[in-house]
């Protein structure tokens, strides 16, 4: 199959069109583990998959983030600090961050700090959670307001960012003359994560990209519409706002291993049975995989985060370089 040839939304045929006519396939970036000696995880394994990330060719390292997910913590700034050391070029990714359960001016300096480590490579990608409601009760947040710091954090992060004396007063935060130094090598991109319309629209409103996850052809096609009209009414160029998927996979000689690994990993995570996710999640052989995220890039989709469920590290870092190249393939 051509999947160049396929009819593209409007909503977000810009972003398609520049890649097609650049010749390029979506940047692809592999989750690191955090670590946790408990588990079986060290934190130099940790670093090794993060040089290996670099030296295979991938475009990003991403990292996830909790505080208390049933118990498990990772805090994906920290993790992201320790990879900015051991690299020199690879884009540094949170995918998501749980900006709601942080105050922003912290979260502000912290940023700036690793952008600044890292050269100008950190790209933040944040979301609302929500998951384990007791995740934001143990960190004193009402879990029903998430939305809303979410919201007022992003705007607050921007100003901290770019100005001297920031003032702001909304509904969750309020602040008076707040300077932060150092400050970011750049406004760090702010990449919003999330399936629900409040998402898409934090995403146009105010979001440099967005990364959708379990989202079929037909849901992430509506998806760019409503980001695009929410850009188009906050003033803003849809076409400046990047779009991503982030999938969980396995990749293995048969579907069937693949599966057993892709399955155990999201269950063990979610505690929730593979069945509701195994339509969204691609899993195989890494030609398999890439035929099941190539038609994304029609739609737009400009990055690509890859969640791999393999044996070690270092093996998920591969698998995913693998994958990156039967993309390439599919789309030159």
């Amino acid at each position: 199959m051509d999947y160049r040839k396929s009819i593209v939304n409007s909503a977000t045929a810009p972003a398609y069109n520049r890649a097609m006519a650049e010749n390029k396939a979506p940047k692809v970036g592999v989750m690191l583990r955090g670590w946790d000696i408990r588990v079986g995880t060290t934190g130099e394994m940790t670093l090794d998959a993060a040089r290996r990330a670099e030296a295979v060719g991938l475009d990003g390292i991403v990292v996830g983030d909790h505080v208390t997910f049933y118990g498990y913590g990772n805090d994906g700034l920290i993790t992201l600090t320790a990879a900015a050391t051991v690299t020199e070029h690879v884009e540094l990714k949170t995918g998501i961050y749980l900006l709601p359960l942080r105050h922003p001016v912290p979260v502000a300096l912290q940023c700036a700090q690793l952008d600044q480590l890292s050269a100008g490579r950190l790209v933040l990608g944040i979301g609302v959670g929500g998951e384990d409601p007791h995740e934001f009760t143990s960190c004193g947040v009402d879990p029903t307001t998430r939305g809303a710091r979410t919201n007022e954090s992003m705007q607050i992060l921007k100003r901290l960012w770019n100005e001297d004396g920031v003032t702001f007063q909304g509904k969750q935060f309020q602040l008076d003359d707040v300077t932060v130094y150092p400050k970011p090598m750049r406004s760090v991109p702010i990449y919003v994560g999330g399936r629900s319309d409040a998402a898409l629209r934090r995403a146009g409103r105010l979001g440099d990209g967005y990364t959708g996850i379990w989202q079929s052809l037909d849901r992430f096609r509506d998806a760019g519409e409503k980001i695009a009209a929410a850009a188009r009414e906050a003033g803003r160029d849809p076409a400046d706002v990047e779009l991503g998927m982030q999938f969980w996979t396995s990749v293995a000689e048969t579907r069937d291993e693949a599966r057993v690994r892709v399955s155990q990993g999201m269950e063990g995570t979610y505690r929730l049975p593979f069945e509701r996710f195994e339509k969204y999640t691609p899993y195989g052989t890494a030609r398999e995989v890439a035929e099941f995220i190539a038609p994304y890039t029609e739609l737009g989709v400009r990055h690509v985060n890859l969640i791999t469920s393999q044996d070690t590290p270092e093996e998920g870092v591969e698998r995913a370089a693998e994958i990156q190249v039967a993309l390439k393939e599919l789309l030159r």
